[in-house]
C-alpha cells in the first residue's frame, strides 16, 4: 500500500469512529477505544462469537448505507 492509499484508509477509519458516535459518548477517550479494538481483535477468531459479529456487521452495513443516502 502506498502512502496516499494508507492516508486515505486512515482518514476513512477515523470517519467510521466519528460516525459511530464513540468520540462523543467516550469524551474522546482514545485509550478506551484502543482497548476495545484490541479486545475485539483477540475475539475475532472465536467461533462462539460468529453470531454477534454478524449482527454487528449488519448494523454497520445499515449505517454505511444510510451514509450514502445522507450525501447531497
Amino acid at each position: 500500500m502506498n502512502r496516499r492509499e494508507r492516508t486515505r484508509q486512515l482518514i476513512e477509519l477515523g470517519g467510521l469512529v466519528k460516525k459511530s458516535g464513540f468520540v462523543e459518548k467516550s469524551n474522546d477517550d482514545r485509550a478506551l477505544l484502543l482497548g476495545l479494538l484490541i479486545s475485539l481483535t483477540r475475539n475475532l477468531t472465536h467461533p462462539q462469537n460468529a453470531g454477534l459479529f454478524n449482527a454487528w456487521r449488519g448494523e454497520g452495513r445499515a449505517a454505511l448505507n444510510n451514509k450514502k443516502s445522507d450525501r447531497a
